[in-house]
């Protein structure tokens, strides 16, 4: 209400925003009724479309219109970081600037496909019955053996 309080005089009487009832520990409190009737006489007379548009404007704020990619691409993105994650054998650092600088794209468009495709790669090694260690070598999930590495643990 700060706005409405700097500029309160710059309007005619009608169109003025109601006076404080009371303010109680520095919080500003306003009559309901005269609350709801400016609004109301507000929007009859100035109308909605001078308010605004609430939230975010649609793009990624470097001039790309029209909000997000939708899912379409987001399947997409995934099958492409799926054939990577394969083909690299799991997750290799710096995959979401190569993505993007390679494929088009924000970033964290990239990084929201790169976590979903993830969770995709890992539950399906993990159905594979095969599943890597954390230094990324293929471990069976039945005790005691080894696919590459150094053997027995």
């Amino acid at each position: 209400m700060n706005c409405w309080a700097g500029q309160h005089e710059r309007y005619p009487e009608h169109r003025r925003f109601p006076p404080v009832a009371c303010i109680v520990n520095c919080t500003h409190y306003y009559a309901q009724e005269a609350v709801e009737a400016f609004w109301t006489a507000w929007k009859t007379e100035v109308g909605t479309g001078r308010l605004g548009a609430a939230g975010r404007r649609p793009g990624d704020g470097r001039d790309n219109q029209g909000g997000g990619h939708g899912r379409a691409w987001r399947d997409q993105a995934v099958a492409i970081v799926l054939a990577e994650l394969r083909q690299a054998g799991g997750y290799r650092r710096g995959l979401t600037a190569r993505l993007a600088r390679e494929h088009g794209g924000a970033e964290r468009s990239w990084q929201r496909a790169i976590a979903e495709a993830r969770a995709q790669f890992e539950r399906r090694q993990g159905h594979d019955g095969v599943v890597e260690d954390a230094a990324g070598q293929a471990v069976s999930d039945v005790a005691g053996e080894c696919h590459g590495g150094m053997g027995g643990r």
